[in-house]
């Protein structure tokens, strides 16, 4: 039988795998990751510490928390699958660092030396699989198994 605390940590370990993933594919690797790729990030964090509260206070609601966040993440990384095989457009912004103090020419050569990232090309798959596309697959099965979770009785519920 599953066990709620189980399933809340292995969750929470996969929102942490799935950020570790993201370095070492930036990282290591050296792909460096457009804005919808930052964009998905972010959910997992909030799954995360969704999970660590759940652990913490043993509330139901955390669980919720938690499958809101992966699928979040999930839908985002359905836009960006959207937008690398070019079914719709992406964002047309980038993001940038903080400018303030550096004169022209030195805001000039670090516009020059930041590798351009752009949202709608792909720059890693695997048997026509994409990191959007992985991303998106393993976080809406991650709200199902949170739902799950939040499905089981706790053993020490506090009042």
């Amino acid at each position: 039988m599953l066990q709620r605390r189980n399933l809340i940590l292995l969750l929470t370990a996969f929102s942490i795998a799935m950020i570790f993933g993201a370095w070492v594919f930036q990282y290591i690797l050296g792909y460096p990751p457009c804005k919808l790729c930052y964009y998905q990030r972010y959910p997992h964090w909030s799954a995360a510490g969704f999970g660590i509260l759940a652990l913490l206070f043993r509330r139901t609601l955390f669980l919720y928390g938690g499958a809101i966040s992966a699928a979040i993440t999930g839908a985002i990384g359905i836009y960006h699958s959207g937008v690398e095989r070019e079914l719709w457009k992406g964002p047309s912004t980038c993001t940038s660092s903080d400018v303030s103090g550096l004169s022209a020419d030195e805001l000039f050569s670090q516009i020059m030396a930041a590798p351009m990232v752009r949202c709608d090309e792909i720059p890693w798959e695997l048997l026509g699989i994409t990191m959007a596309n992985l991303n998106a697959l393993l976080s809406f099965g991650a709200a199902l198994v949170w739902i799950m979770a939040a499905q089981i009785k706790p053993t020490h519920q506090v009042a």
